[in-house]
């Protein structure tokens, strides 16, 4: 759940970009680094490892203030895509307040995207995260590449979950910024529903995707 201070008029929101391995989690936070230029930006803090980009996590935080004077601070976070690292995923993923599920486009992949997007569901049922009313994005990535599952497919078989779907070549920075602008669209529905960011704190959707403007 995000973090409100009313005294030190400051919202923090966690966002979590979850999926198998070698989906692309980390370049999708590097390409935001790279071509977000609506608010102030941290440093990528990314641990590399052999065999997985991603051992513990990722982070980017990114802030803006408010016309309320709030400030708003988003932190992205990765997970490990391998299975090994499963209770590290737990961890990363608790008390999210939105997850981009990055998904492998490539034939041949749809287990390893059933089995981790499975793994989501189940690790969130642990934390108590309502799942049903999480904020939620799946990024289809790597189109880029030649052998890729139609969009035809994969809409066919993603689509009747009602969860939005972007379809993204992070390599070439191509659907990271869509994709971050949908979940934080959604973020911040879910969050004012909960916190009444608008007529409690003067948080505007407006602010949120202020974050998202890009190069």
């Amino acid at each position: 759940m995000a973090e409100i201070s009313e005294s030190g008029k400051k919202l923090t929101v966690k966002i979590v970009y979850y999926g198998p391995a070698l989906s692309g989690k980390t370049t999708n936070l590097i390409g935001l680094h790279d071509q977000l230029t609506g608010g102030e930006k941290g440093e990528l803090m990314s641990l590399d490892t052999k065999g997985d980009r991603t051992l513990f996590f990722d982070l980017l935080p990114l802030s803006i203030t408010t016309d309320s004077r709030f400030r708003v601070v988003v932190k992205l976070f990765t997970v490990p895509g391998q299975v090994a690292h499963d209770a590290t995923r737990k961890a990363v993923l608790s008390r999210t307040d939105g997850v981009v599920f990055v998904a492998d486009s490539q034939t041949g992949q749809s287990t390893n995207n059933a089995e981790s997007f499975e793994n989501l569901e189940n690790n969130c049922r642990r934390l108590g995260i309502d799942f049903s009313n999480l904020p939620l994005v799946v990024q289809f990535n790597k189109r880029d590449l030649a052998s890729v599952e139609s969009e035809e497919k994969i809409i066919e078989t993603w689509g009747p979950s009602g969860i939005p779907i972007v379809f993204a070549s992070a390599l070439q920075g191509k659907g990271v910024v869509e994709t971050f602008r949908t979940v934080m669209a959604l973020c911040y529905l879910r969050l004012d529903e909960i916190l009444e960011l608008s007529s409690a704190y003067g948080i505007h959707e407006k602010d949120f995707l202020r974050l998202c403007n890009a190069v």
